[in-house]
């Protein structure tokens, strides 16, 4: 999704939909801005469509170095298969990747089918994936997932249950590859639920602010969700396993403040901005 504010403070939402978001939207984008330079553009279309692929969204975490912000981020090991499916098995055996994975569809375009995720039990499973896809390990994190929406400078944390964890009595009577529910639906709030603080603990804030700040950086973005599990028998040791522009924020609590708050202060930094661009002449 794509906003632009001007200093008259008009707020317009320019045609949203990632599939928009092709070659000759972002040109048209492109040239609106330099004909009209008053206008702020929030999240630029070629920023956007690095979150539009599973390779590339988690490449600004690998090498994140977090060190004194009481507690360690990484993301889950994966590999990227394009074509073959009947290679997958191999692949997945060369990599090094341990059972059961979670399979999601490379590209993030803004369909149904690219949130269609799959458990994978066993190699022959394997098989049966459509390419281009992402497998990733399935890393057991207790049942919850932190929802951390990220508004600007504003960030904000929402437990949600996820899919249980899986030990290895349970995988040995389990095979096969079995669809899951988008992890945003998959049960209410966990909030309000009574359980163990060594999973409901929220990540440290400090974490929180320096990861959130570095993927500001380098995103080019400021209304995004990054997906985050800690995992289980730790305290300190988290994974980022997605992150998603501009989110369902009506899910995420006081959004309409979070959200008037955002864009009043953007309005001001574009007045202040103007201000002082004309009394230096």
């Amino acid at each position: 999704m794509l906003f632009c504010i001007s200093s008259q403070v008009n707020v317009s939402q320019a045609l949203c939909s990632f599939q928009l978001l092709a070659k000759e939207w972002c040109e048209i984008i492109e040239d609106y801005r330099h004909k009209h330079p008053e206008v702020t553009v929030l999240d630029p279309p070629d920023a956007i469509q690095h979150l539009r692929n599973r390779k590339s969204m988690l490449q600004g975490v690998v090498d994140l170095n977090l060190s004194d912000c009481h507690g360690k981020v990484g993301v889950p090991r994966q590999i990227v298969v394009t074509k073959d499916p009947s290679s997958i098995p191999y692949e997945v055996t060369k990599a090094g990747l341990k059972l059961p994975l979670v399979a999601k569809p490379l590209l993030v375009d803004g369909t149904a089918k690219s949130h269609k995720l799959f458990v994978a039990y066993d190699q022959l499973s394997l098989a049966e994936l459509e390419p281009p896809l992402v497998l990733q390990e399935f890393v057991n994190h207790g049942g919850i997932v932190f929802k951390v929406y990220i508004v600007g400078e504003s960030i904000t944390v929402v437990k949600r249950f996820s899919l249980p964890n899986h030990g290895k009595r349970d995988l040995s009577k389990v095979a096969g590859m079995y669809p899951v529910p988008r992890v945003s639906s998959y049960l209410s709030s966990a909030e309000d639920a009574d359980l163990d603080p060594s999973i409901a603990e929220h990540p440290p804030r400090p974490l929180l602010e320096k990861l959130a700040t570095e993927l500001r950086r380098r995103l080019g973005l400021r209304l995004f969700n990054i997906d985050m599990i800690r995992e289980h028998g730790t305290r300190d040791v988290f994974y980022v396993i997605d992150i998603n522009y501009f989110p369902g924020y009506g899910k995420m609590p006081d959004y309409e403040r979070v959200f008037t708050e955002f864009l009043l202060s953007l309005v001001q930094s574009k007045y202040k901005e103007s201000t002082f661009l004309k009394s230096s002449f």
